[in-house]
């Protein structure tokens, strides 16, 4: 009844209202961009700055802290400054940061710069997906979804292509510069778009600064937890140790006070509603699914087939190319399919390409990948779309921004959590491995002798051929652990989708326009 009664007074939206999202949306997919872009050109970044391997995965973790801290701090930034300036003042800072960091003259800098790249990136996003909820009737709603998924799933997956061939062709600056041309068209569109409105600055006497506090500090504890966890053995190192507990406190703290206020700064109790709640958690395997396939297949292509970043990229775009031809056809099916269905059938493709991914050998290289690249790019937008609207199809325009902030932090935090269980994954269960199969390298193994007469033979060394046979046998482990990564995925997919399942339908359907492929 409520989402009756607050759709209704959703007027249809006219073109600046479509100029609005589709500028947000623009932001939103840069910044989304920009988490995974970065990952083909870090080696030369490293090198180019003087860091090291760990120095420079700061490069990376700075922009996930601040981009996490900033998302549940978009809804109530907008009430405060109105939807227009904030809109203006984070594009243009995103844009500023961007030229920042491709000047950047040490990994000092560079670290700042990410991080204010992080904090307007990362308003970006929920603030596109509120303007969805908030601009357009349900009637329209597949459509803005549909372009939001754009942002969602096609930036992660063609984000690794493009900063490869830029860094391979002109250097890593330019993966930096070309937020640049698409920025000033954003704040264009935002300046035009949006309607200008008085700022409430009163609010700040009001703002919940203990929440906000012990979100910052909960959530970016918790980030830097879960990026840098792995490379310092988890709790075996006091500092992650001391990240886990403040986390916990301040999340607890955190959760307290929203329960306990009349006026929250994020409204948990939006998980009381069914649909959200499934949504939400099926949103967090999504983020498994998006970020650990873009971590994982990667570092293989890399670590067992020593592919460039090119090549790589090369690979990648055919989990997000074919998207594009997908993505519009989703609203159209959702006039005729139910949307638990569709996004049920997208949640077994995604799955079905990730468990059939954990069949690897040292033969399965690129060209195996793009068939199961093309069952991804069909199952990820039958996700998103669908999944949103039914996730936030009973929340009133007024609790759109906690609406958004919330699911938005749950995909990250899944993508987040997954990339963390994956990294420890393949380390842990490639030493597993190693000591397993390194048992049956024993004098006397028929198969060993062989083996090592033909590599001896070879490399007319015994040594050599023993340490030949060692790497092999390591290399082989590794290949076993990357199998186990990939059915983890698939497993976490899997669980989404019976999530999926258990959301209500829509409670009523709406009339769709006439012409579903008039965006405007």
């Amino acid at each position: 009844m409520t989402e009756a009664v607050a759709e209704r007074v959703i007027p249809p939206p006219g073109r600046r209202d479509w100029i609005a999202i589709l500028s947000a949306i623009l932001g939103a997919f840069m910044a989304i961009l920009d988490i995974q872009i970065i990952n083909s050109s870090l080696r030369d970044i490293q090198g180019a700055l003087s860091a090291t391997i760990e120095e420079g995965s700061w490069i990376s973790t700075s922009y996930l802290v601040a981009e996490i801290i900033i998302i549940p701090l978009a809804a109530w930034l907008t009430m405060v400054m109105s939807a227009r300036r904030f809109a203006v003042v984070i594009s243009s800072c995103f844009v500023l940061a961007s030229l920042l960091c491709s000047l950047a003259w040490s990994l000092e800098s560079m670290v700042v710069f990410r991080v204010l790249q992080g904090l307007a990136g990362g308003a970006l996003i929920p603030f596109a997906f509120m303007l969805v909820l908030t601009k357009l009737p349900q009637a329209d709603r597949p459509k803005g979804m549909a372009m939001f998924a754009i942002t969602a799933t096609f930036a992660p997956s063609i984000g690794p292509t493009i900063g490869g061939w830029l860094t391979q062709n002109f250097g890593w600056e330019y993966i930096f510069y070309i937020n640049i041309a698409p920025g000033l068209v954003m704040i264009a569109g935002l300046l035009y778009g949006l309607e200008k409105s008085p700022p409430r600055w009163e609010l700040l006497k009001q703002g919940d600064y203990l929440g906000i506090l012990t979100m910052a500090l909960g959530l970016g504890c918790l980030q830097v937890f879960l990026e840098e966890g792995h490379r310092k053995d988890w709790l075996e190192s006091n500092l992650m140790l001391t990240l886990a507990v403040i986390a916990f406190m301040s999340l607890v703290t955190f959760v307290i006070l929203q329960l306990s206020r009349p006026n929250p700064l994020v409204n948990l109790r939006l998980f009381k509603d069914r649909n959200f709640l499934f949504g939400s958690l099926a949103n967090i395997g999504l983020g498994v699914g998006l970020y650990g396939t873009v971590f994982v297949l990667p570092v293989y292509l890399a670590q067992i087939q020593d592919y460039n970043a090119l090549q790589i990229g090369q690979v990648l775009m055919w989990m997000g190319l074919p998207q594009l031809l997908i993505i519009p056809l989703v609203p159209i099916l959702m006039r005729h399919v139910d949307a638990r269905l569709i996004c049920a059938t997208g949640f077994s493709l995604f799955a079905f390409a990730s468990f059939f991914s954990g069949s690897l050998s040292l033969d399965f290289a690129g060209e195996q990948f793009i068939g199961i690249q093309i069952f991804r790019a069909l199952g990820q937008p039958m996700v998103l779309v669908p999944m949103s609207i039914l996730a936030t199809a009973m929340i009133p325009p007024s609790q759109a921004g906690s609406a958004s902030s919330l699911y938005n932090i749950l995909r990250n935090l899944g993508g987040a959590i997954g990339i963390a269980a994956l990294a420890t994954i393949l380390d842990s269960r490639a030493k597993y491995y190693f000591d397993f199969l390194r048992e049956s390298i024993v004098p006397g193994n028929p198969a060993v002798e062989e083996r090592l007469a033909l590599l001896t033979e070879r490399l007319g060394d015994p040594q050599a051929a023993f340490m030949m046979l060692n790497n092999q046998v390591h290399q082989q482990a590794q290949i076993m652990a990357y199998n186990d990564a990939f059915h983890l995925i698939g497993i976490m997919l899997a669980c989404s989708m019976v999530f999926v399942l258990l959301v209500r339908p829509c409670p009523r359907r709406l009339p769709l326009p006439p012409d579903p492929c008039n965006f405007f």
